[in-house]
């Protein structure tokens, strides 16, 4: 049998008055539970309130895509509550110990709010607790969920740039090699000062790094005929050499003013060293280009998580919403193309870290989900009235006009399941609310539009 004090030592029922206790004790049913027993089952009908009285007990479920996993102890209250909305348990509770409960039907929550109004008020509050709690679970999901999608695009654009560094790498070791054998070859040559100089001179020129590479026609055209003329000079063996020359747009001729001035033996060693110093000056254009590549987005990525800088800062708006493309390229250039427009003045606002980042990354991010991955985005930026203005819109099929009302609902999402938590605009739209800034939203077919306000720095509140 329950005895008033121990449910008046329960935080919510402190200092209730004495009839009002004993009536919940009277309509409730007092749970005596074994260690291990089950009082609720997550996707069982939410039809009781719990007051743990002894012993501990756990609560155990699914909540925004994760386990989770907490303890009750005497004095907690779960189960569903007066005002809420919950239909099925969202989590399952069982005894840990021996424990004692009161169930209280939910069946009686309109006697409950007429008959114990304080005790009413305090369970909401502590509703509204749960509710926040879920919902910082919910947007913690939603933000590793979306750092996930960009670690795996990012993690892919520094896979190709480093892959290409380290495959010039190893043809590197292979080319020095050459260039040190056909060099030992050539010193055992008795060689003019006027043959060194030229092999020198056309070794310099054949290595120059603006040489324009040719189109793939022209280079096929001149493999084919510095390969004959190597073959005419009894070289039938060179006809990867051939290949490499004529990447680099070195003429017929040029190859035959060498075996012209040099006997068979030396012109071939001097191109052999010849054609290994061009392979290495091409490797070494693609190492350059690979790793400042990889210097790039890891620059991107600095900046857009704004590392090593305050909090509070004045952003370019500009240099943000490059910074974002930059971070989702992997997704536009499977078929997005982007059309910018950027007023040419200073667009600064004041923000709070790398914020106004996660909006761009939200909008362009559906943007780009709405157009399937191809089409036309466009960003423009400009001042307007104190004010900075940004805007993208992309060429998509729309919103109808029946989801438009609800897409900065929490919750609220068109895609399917495990594709969207629908906290995504929400979040854009506290974001730019934080910023004293305001969102607005134009769709019809073909041409989508997010408008986003904010104050320019320094600009009154």
């Amino acid at each position: 049998m329950v005895d008033k004090t121990e449910l008046l030592r329960v935080p919510a029922f402190a200092d209730l008055p004495d009839d009002q206790i004993v009536w919940f004790i009277g309509q409730s049913q007092e749970l005596l539970l074994k260690a291990g027993e089950s009082y609720s089952r997550q996707g069982d009908p939410a039809d009781a309130m719990f007051v743990i009285l002894e012993g501990r007990l756990q609560g155990r479920g699914e909540l925004a895509g994760e386990t989770v996993v907490f303890d009750l102890e005497p004095g907690d209250v779960t189960g569903v509550l007066p005002f809420s909305r919950m239909k099925q348990f969202t989590v399952g509770g069982r005894a840990e110990t021996d424990s004692r409960a009161l169930r209280f039907p939910a069946s009686l929550f309109p006697d409950l709010v007429q008959k114990m109004p304080e005790l009413t008020q305090r369970l909401v509050g502590l509703m509204s607790d749960r509710i926040r709690e879920t919902t910082r679970r919910e947007q913690q999901q939603d933000r590793l969920a979306s750092l996930g999608k960009l670690s795996a695009g990012l993690a892919h654009e520094l896979n190709n740039p480093a892959s290409a560094a380290k495959r010039a790498a190893s043809q590197l070791r292979q080319m020095l090699t050459k260039i040190r054998n056909a060099s030992l070859e050539l010193g055992r040559r008795d060689l003019t000062a006027a043959q060194k100089s030229e092999i020198e001179k056309m070794e310099a020129s054949f290595t120059q790094p603006d040489v324009v590479p040719p189109d793939a026609l022209t280079i096929n055209d001149l493999e084919d005929q510095i390969d004959s003329l190597l073959r005419s000079h009894g070289q039938n063996d060179l006809w990867l050499l051939a290949a490499g020359l004529a990447r680099r747009n070195i003429q017929p001729e040029v190859v035959e003013s060498l075996f012209s001035k040099l006997d068979a033996d030396t012109a071939r060693a001097a191109l052999v060293r010849i054609a290994a110093s061009v392979e290495i000056a091409s490797l070494l254009h693609e190492i350059e280009s690979s790793t400042s590549r990889i210097s790039d987005l890891v620059g991107a990525i600095k900046e857009y998580t704004h590392m090593d800088q305050a909090p509070v800062q004045n952003v370019d708006v500009v240099k943000s919403l490059e910074t974002t493309l930059t971070i989702l390229n992997h997704k536009l250039k499977q078929g997005v193309v982007v059309q910018r427009d950027y007023q040419r003045v200073p667009l600064l606002v004041n923000s709070f870290g790398s914020e106004l980042n996660q909006v761009w990354t939200n909008i362009i991010d559906n943007a780009i989900d709405a157009m399937h991955g191809k089409g036309e985005l466009r960003i423009r930026a400009y001042h307007d009235d104190g004010c900075v203005v940004v805007e993208i819109g992309d060429n998509g099929p729309g919103i109808p006009d029946e989801v438009q009302p609800h897409i900065f609902e929490p919750f609220f999402t068109t895609k399917g399941v495990g594709e969207g938590t629908g906290l995504g605009l929400d979040t854009v739209q506290r974001i730019v609310k934080k910023h004293r800034g305001n969102i607005q939203l134009s769709s019809k077919p073909g041409d989508t539009r997010f408008q986003v306000w904010l104050p320019l720095a320094g600009a009154p509140a």
